[in-house]
């Protein structure tokens, strides 16, 4: 399933007031400041996939914006969709989290009703927009009322039409022409409701009636058109899919509560004719009846150069409980490199063994080139929610940091086991606070950090790996991470990974039913608190936090530091935001953080770009040193990855501020775009 930051139902009680924000929402419209420089366009001014290029790096060339410059960054347009819902869940609250995609000179992006936005990039204003929900695809009539479906959505992909080649025999080559013109030649694909792919004219956002004809829907391609194998939904995943060559590659999100859940399918399509060319399942087809998921929701990356696609795996079902599944699932919580051309399995490693602690992996490889000593390593590094950065060679799938067995706690619940050891990365610095210490636990006021204790010793906690229970363990780093969406950014010209993370504690209790098939029917009250469907137990999970509301985890709860590559060492590390406790604003430099969900970019300008936080900024980080040189109030937060680009040489910084109903904050629907004042990179 789909991963958040913090449970909804912890969100109501207790995270509702961690930042403050302005106040008041402006008109749906677009404004616009400035003219743009005259300069030469940028080398790299196009942002076409979710990290930037296909290997995910989220890391542009562009250097107009530096370390000298930045602090004159201001605003200079703003675009509302109006595609919102400000309401808590579980009331239809929306969470807009997309990071835009810069290609065919307009600006794509989407909303959490599925809609798609193509906006002009110097000035916001609209060109076109895409509604699913106002036409039905396969017949062309208006829905009337209109079908809504709050859902969440983190971008689109664009493909365009190879240019046709130079005639052979020529004395010297052609100039590459354009891609081909006409309806279609270039799209933009979206992932929908339902288990929908969404094909559109990236000219006009008409769909694409070839896409999917064959089906009988023309318009979109769907996993309900295939065997998903198992119970329950499979739906299209929240994050966009990514483009090889002709092929469009999607995962789907799936039931991870439910024993014998779908299966996580990951399928490529042709991507003019929606075809299905191949599909991968990480679900053994002899056990596909015993359990499910294992799915990819989050990011793909591919490396067109091998023509391998990379998929992080998530657990398989259930997540909290595998009484069911005493057996091994290989492809479960694992980098998987697939063949690009028939979805055949190059290489694997599974990060974490018979997961019982939702240790999902939470973001796509990143598909760079790595220094260490003397060599050049390409490299696929991955993140995860334990704090350990894993490191392997995308060809080989050898890891560059040598990874051992480390024994870890057994479970105590009846009718499962654990595994006795988990693999563990050395060599290089886990990125993440990875021990609780009981003297260490925080309190706003002494007896605060009093109660935490006592619910310390109530409970059970043996480290890192301690498998829920029926007393009820401490998980630490907890399901939220850790690492967790959106991430990491490599910058390769310092050799340097930056990485955020959230250090909250989880409570997980394993609940033995008293009634089965009436618990099993309960909906969840997020997915930490849920019926494990299928199973003798159902768990109960919140954060671990002080009658105040306070986590009870030592701070900074969030964090963004940067990896030198080459020796593996922590070369900086910060708290990263604010949060608004007990009716106070705490100060930046008390070292608490921020709970924190999104991601950085890089850029050769030397600067680390980032919001994620409560706190409604998006700020300005020196690569180089960790210092914070500049940051801008966002309207709401903005929890998304940010992207920059240029247009007619003036390089633009851009941000999704939405807000995130599952964290408690406030929503809105603001696209954000910042540059320098017209002609200030030439002073």
């Amino acid at each position: 399933m789909n991963r958040t930051s913090i449970p909804a139902r912890v969100r109501v009680a207790s995270f509702a007031t961690l930042a403050t924000f302005a106040a008041g929402l402006a008109p749906h419209v677009a404004t616009a400041e400035g003219t743009a420089a005259t300069m030469a366009t940028a080398p790299g001014g196009d942002w076409t996939a979710f990290g930037r290029d296909p290997g995910g790096s989220q890391y542009s060339p562009l250097a107009q914006i530096d370390t000298k410059n930045v602090a004159k960054l201001r605003q200079v347009w703003v675009h509302r969709s109006g595609d919102f819902k400000d309401a808590p869940l579980p009331k239809g609250g929306t969470v807009l989290q997309a990071t835009p995609l810069h290609a065919n000179g307009l600006l794509y992006f989407c909303t959490p009703y599925n809609k798609v936005f193509a906006v002009e990039p110097a000035t916001g204003r609209q060109r076109w927009v895409f509604d699913p929900h106002r036409v039905d695809p396969k017949s062309g009539k208006a829905l009337s009322p209109p079908l809504q479906i709050p859902a969440r959505c983190r971008g689109v992909a664009y493909w365009q039409a190879a240019p046709a080649k130079a005639p052979t025999g020529t004395a010297a080559p052609a100039p590459a022409p354009a891609a081909p013109g006409g309806p279609c030649t270039r799209r933009i694909f979206k992932n929908g409701e339902g288990g929908r792919l969404y094909a559109l004219d990236a000219d006009s956002g008409a769909l694409c009636t070839d896409f999917g004809a064959a089906k009988g829907h023309p318009g979109w391609a769907s996993h309900e058109d295939y065997d998903n194998r198992g119970q329950g939904f499979s739906g299209s995943p929240s994050s966009p899919p990514a483009v090889l060559g002709d092929l469009v590659i999607i995962g789907n999100s799936t039931n991870d509560g439910l024993a014998n859940a779908r299966d996580g399918f990951i399928r490529a399509f042709d991507v003019r004719s929606g075809e299905l060319r191949w599909e991968w399942s990480p679900i053994p087809a002899d056990k596909a009846q015993l359990t499910g998921a294992a799915n990819v929701w989050s990011t793909i990356s591919v490396d067109p150069a091998r023509n391998l696609v990379f998929v992080p795996t998530t657990s398989p079902s259930t997540d909290y409980y595998g009484g069911g599944r005493q057996f091994d699932i290989p492809m479960s919580n694992s980098i998987v490199a697939l063949d690009g051309a028939t979805g055949e399995v190059k290489w694997h490693f599974q990060t974490v063994r018979h997961d019982l602690f939702d240790y999902d992996l939470v973001g796509h490889p990143l598909l760079v080139d790595i220094r260490r000593g003397n060599q050049v390593i390409p490299a696929a590094l991955l993140q995860t929610k334990m704090g350990w950065l894993f490191g392997f060679d995308r060809g080989s799938g050898a890891p560059i940091w040598p990874i051992v067995e480390q024994p870890v706690p057994p479970t105590d619940v009846p009718g499962d086991r654990a595994a006795p050891t988990q693999p563990v990365p050395t060599g290089i610095a886990p990125f993440a606070r990875q021990v609780m210490k009981r003297e260490e636990l925080f309190g706003l006021t002494p007896l605060d950090k009093l109660a935490c204790q006592r619910r310390f010793d109530q409970a059970r906690y043996d480290g890192m790996y301690t498998p829920p229970s029926v007393k009820g363990s401490i998980l630490f780093p907890s399901a939220l991470g850790g690492g967790n969406w959106g991430g990491a950014a490599y910058d390769p010209k310092q050799n340097l990974l930056v990485i955020k993370a959230e250090n909250l504690a989880t409570l997980i209790k394993v609940v033995p039913k008293q009634d089965p098939k009436k618990e099993d029917a309960q909906p969840p009250s997020d997915y930490l608190t849920r019926p494990l469907v299928g199973t003798p137990y159902k768990v109960e999970g919140e954060i671990f936090q002080s009658p105040l509301g306070i986590p009870c985890t030592p701070p900074p709860w969030g964090t963004l530091a940067a990896i030198d590559l080459d020796s593996g060492k922590l070369k900086w590390q910060i708290p990263l935001g604010q949060v608004r406790r007990a009716g106070v604003t705490i100060p930046e430099g008390t070292g608490w953080g921020s709970p924190n969900v999104g991601g950085p970019i890089t850029t050769a300008g030397g600067i680390t770009f980032i919001a994620a936080t409560m706190d409604s900024k998006l700020r300005a980080i020196d690569t180089a040193t960790g210092k914070e040189l500049w940051s801008a109030d966002l309207p709401v937060p903005g929890m998304a990855v940010p992207m920059t680009y240029s247009v007619d040489g003036r390089q633009y910084v851009v941000i999704a501020a939405g807000g995130n109903a599952q964290v408690g904050t406030k929503i809105g629907d603001y696209l954000v775009a910042f540059a320098l004042p017209a002609g200030a990179a030439a002073r």
